[in-house]
């Protein structure tokens, strides 16, 4: 019989793996480090004001900000709670047998999510009008638990002033009719971060719930670590968790934090520069001397941001330096003068434990931290440590 490649009677032979030599480590240690971090800064804070510290929702959006929704629920298993956008993760979580609370931070779309939200016991969001009325017609076997979020300033989602309390009047009417449970309120900081600092949008919030009972939740990483007396009954914090820093002046390990994920490759060639050669696309760079240069099995198909520039740090066989020219599909290349014995099979930490920080390499990049843990390629392969 004849066959053809595409033949499926064909037998297939076994290729062998051939794996380019990079990897991302997710940290065990380090998802149950940072929430100790956390849950240690806001008892301290609790203790000075002489209240009970606020409760953890874990945020785990983005698939757990790059890192996997079951490594982030296996990690996060000291949390109090777990916080959100998409459904789908949300049933995940479930299914990796997360039991506690679990809170959908956009709450739901659509009339159908509802049914979904009640099977699986799911906390949502309540932040316009439609999503009320959805609530209106739905009829559920058990009350579902949700927080009424007000637009205190961030201007993105939410009710403002009268609306806000018009909403809740409606919320405590389903409550009373079966079809809510508890009823929270939450805001969202937009200058947790910066100087102008968060008091305007807490002082709108508490004078809109004044008087009102349920749960309270207003702060995320920045607002957590930088404004824990506004903590109030939940916190929501995000990137932290994941050893990266929300502030641009205060690193992570000022914050006691470590990192989760680390980016690792290898040296995979070394080439020669004599003064004024070039190297990569667009000869970005060009050398003034002698250079001597690597290359890493690194690049922005990988999840490594193609505006990093020159200067970017990276760590090669445990020596600080430098990225040079212009990062490729595949590759990037570094400077490989303060690091004379390196060549191939040379180990290279992109980010990370042993490297610079994802907030550093960020920062050359001109973006954040959490882009880079969220943008990590599916071709990279992930491997779990201690």
């Amino acid at each position: 019989m004849v066959t053809t490649p595409g033949d499926p009677t064909q037998r297939r032979r076994k290729l062998p793996d051939m794996p380019r030599p990079i990897t991302a480590s997710i940290s065990r240690a380090a998802f149950a480090h940072n929430l100790a971090t956390v849950r240690r800064h806001l008892a301290a804070a609790a203790a000075t004001s002489g209240v009970a510290p606020p409760r953890i929702w874990s945020v785990i959006k983005a698939n757990a900000y790059g890192h996997g929704i079951e490594r982030a629920v296996a990690g996060f298993t000291g949390s109090d709670g777990l916080a959100m956008l998409d459904l789908a993760e949300a049933v995940r979580c479930r299914e990796a047998g997360w039991v506690g609370p679990i809170l959908l931070l956009e709450g739901f779309f659509q009339p159908a999510d509802l049914e979904l939200v009640s099977r699986y016991h799911l906390t949502v969001s309540i932040h316009c009008e439609e999503q009320l009325r959805m609530l209106e017609s739905a009829r559920f076997t058990r009350p579902v638990d949700v927080f009424l979020k007000l637009n205190s300033g961030m201007n993105r989602l939410g009710f403002k002033g009268g609306y806000f309390l018009a909403a809740r009047r409606r919320l405590v009417a389903l409550q009373q009719s079966g079809v809510v449970g508890s009823v929270g309120s939450m805001t969202h900081f937009a200058s947790a971060d910066g100087p102008e600092g968060v008091a305007d949008q807490a002082e709108a919030f508490h004078a809109a719930v004044a008087g009102l009972d349920g749960p309270l939740s207003l702060c995320n990483s920045a607002g957590t670590l930088r404004f824990p007396e506004y903590g109030a009954d939940w916190v929501r914090p995000g990137v932290a968790m994941y050893g990266a820093s929300p502030f641009d002046d205060e690193s992570a390990e000022q914050l006691g934090l470590r990192p989760v994920m680390t980016l690792r490759s290898e040296l995979i060639g070394t080439q020669i520069l004599e003064s004024g050669e070039t190297v990569g696309y667009g000869r970005r760079y060009r050398a003034e001397r002698g250079t001597r240069v690597g290359v890493v099995a690194c690049g922005y198909a990988d999840g490594y941001p193609r505006h990093a520039p020159t200067g970017t740090p990276v760590t090669v066989g445990g020596v600080r330096t430098h990225t040079i020219g212009r990062v490729s599909m595949d590759m990037i290349a570094v400077d490989l003068t303060d690091v004379p014995d390196a060549g191939v099979g040379t180990p290279v930490t992109l980010w990370g434990e042993g490297g610079p920080s994802v907030d550093e390499v960020a920062r050359a990049a001109d973006t954040i931290g959490y882009e880079l843990l969220c943008a990590l390629a599916p071709r990279v392969p992930v491997r779990d440590v201690d």
